[in-house]
């Protein structure tokens, strides 16, 4: 079989992500961090869990309005028709019955009272409630930490997919062009009666193949391009290649698996999980200690009558209340914490031995990904080399057409294997940034406004009165 220009243009064709980004304009290219900005900013499920986060702010004041006195004024007005008939017990002047005055009035009583309520000791509950929510945002913070390396893991693999599924459609409609010449010269052939009937028919099965390798790869690619859409926000155009972040993990296995168990933040939140079922069993035992409250209040009341009366109370009132027994549910709720506590332990040990295992596993398929692109570079090369060769032993009748076929099919697969290689290459470094707890838009140096919590928590917290949000609404 001779050579043909089209071969010449495979063998200089697309072989991995990086040659696939070249062909496209460095001047509009959408980046890795880029997208990642934009699935950090405009990711509707991340920015839910944002407006969690703040509702479990509140839980802060609401604890603390245990320390603050309450408050209440409390009025009554109405109106009152008085008629009065009095016997005077004398006899009317004139002769007759005797004389009887006659009174009638109509008023309007009114109270105005103002009564204040301050609790000075309640079994340490309104510090431990205190305490627990301060707990409970810490561990919303850290669900929130789970949820944005989710978001960015899942935009660096979507952006990756798109780069991969791109170039391995390159690649079949490069094989198809070459399937498709193959085809031609075989027939070319034919007609010359250099080969048969046979392989004119393989020819064709191999192009057809091709085809459908082709078609496939093109639904391929429209999923990863509206899971990138999905994802990150806006429509890919020009993606430029990504690269690897092994330089933000550590460099051994021990010591990413030391980072994972202190800064994933699946096991911190884990970890406030158990302090918040540590001080409700605090709460729960409050309810058998004594209860002291203080009271003020005042009174002024206005009944006027036929006569005028205005009478004004004030006081000051000190109460104590020491339970003795309320029916047992207070034990039963002290013993139902505690085992809440137990388990809350537990589920940390197992978040920490998953986190383990993620970051093992996420270590291995970054090594072995590792490994695989230099394989497939191997393979790619050697792929090459072969296809020639066999294409020089056909043209003098060494060789068969299927021969040929096979070769070239051999070609396309490894070209595959090295793009999917290099696709999983720069996935598992993600994997393993994840999984030390260390992908965040900081430690990516992502040039975008980073979110606070703690914002909106110093605005809430020590806020007394007022029904708007700090944003205005």
């Amino acid at each position: 079989m001779t050579r043909c220009p089209i071969r010449d243009a495979v063998a200089a064709s697309i072989v991995s992500l990086a040659i696939l980004a070249v062909a496209a304009p460095s001047c509009s290219a959408e980046t890795m961090q880029s997208a990642l900005i934009s699935a950090y900013q405009n990711n509707p499920q991340l920015n839910q869990q944002r407006a969690a986060v703040r509702a479990t702010d509140e839980g802060v004041p609401q604890a603390l309005s245990g320390y603050r006195p309450r408050v209440a004024v409390t009025g009554t007005l109405g109106a009152n028709y008085t008629s009065v008939t009095e016997n005077l017990g004398k006899l009317s002047p004139a002769g007759g019955g005797p004389v009887y005055l006659n009174a009638a009035a109509t008023t309007a009583p009114y109270t105005a009272g103002a009564t204040a309520t301050q609790t000075l000791f309640n079994g340490f509950q309104t510090g431990n409630r205190t305490r627990a929510a301060e707990s409970q945002v810490s561990a919303a913070r850290e669900g929130l930490r789970v949820l944005e390396q989710t978001v960015l893991l899942n935009g660096a693999t979507a952006y990756m997919d798109v780069l991969r599924d791109t170039a391995n459609l390159e690649v079949q409609r490069s094989n198809v062009r070459v399937l498709e010449e193959t085809l031609r010269q075989t027939r070319d052939r034919f007609d010359v009666g250099e080969v048969t009937r046979t392989d004119v028919a393989q020819a064709e099965a191999q192009l057809a193949a091709g085809q459908s390798a082709e078609l496939a790869a093109e639904s391929t690619l429209t999923t990863s391009r509206a899971n990138y859409r999905q994802v990150i926000g806006v429509e890919p155009t020009n993606l430029a290649p990504g690269s690897p972040v092994d330089r933000f993990s550590p460099s051994t296995l021990g010591a990413a698996i030391d980072q994972g168990l202190v800064e994933n933040p699946t096991v911190t939140a884990a970890m406030y999980g158990v302090d918040v079922a540590h001080l409700q069993v605090k709460i729960n035992e409050g309810a058998l200690y004594p209860t002291v409250t203080v009271q003020a209040a005042a009174l002024q009341s206005v009944s006027p009558q036929l006569g005028t009366t205005n009478l004004f109370t004030g006081s000051v009132t000190g109460s104590l209340t020491v339970p003795i027994y309320q029916g047992g549910q207070e034990y039963s709720l002290i013993r139902q914490s505690k085992e809440t506590l137990g388990q809350q332990r537990l589920t940390l040990n197992l978040v920490r031995d998953q986190t383990r295992q993620s970051v093992v596993q996420s270590w291995g398929q970054l090594q072995a990904a590792k490994a695989q692109v230099q394989a497939a570079q191997s393979q790619v090369t050697s792929s090459e080399v072969a296809l020639n060769g066999v294409r020089e032993e056909a043209r003098v009748g060494q060789r068969t057409t299927l021969d040929v076929l096979n070769a070239q099919q051999a070609l396309v697969n490894a070209r595959i294997a090295l793009v999917t290689a290099q696709h999983d290459r720069v996935v598992a470094s993600y994997n393993v940034l994840s999984a030390t707890g260390r992908l965040s838009p900081r430690v990516l140096g992502l040039k975008t406004p980073i979110y606070d919590p703690m914002v909106h928590y110093q605005q809430v917290r020590d806020t007394w009165a007022g029904v708007r949000t700090p944003d205005g609404k």
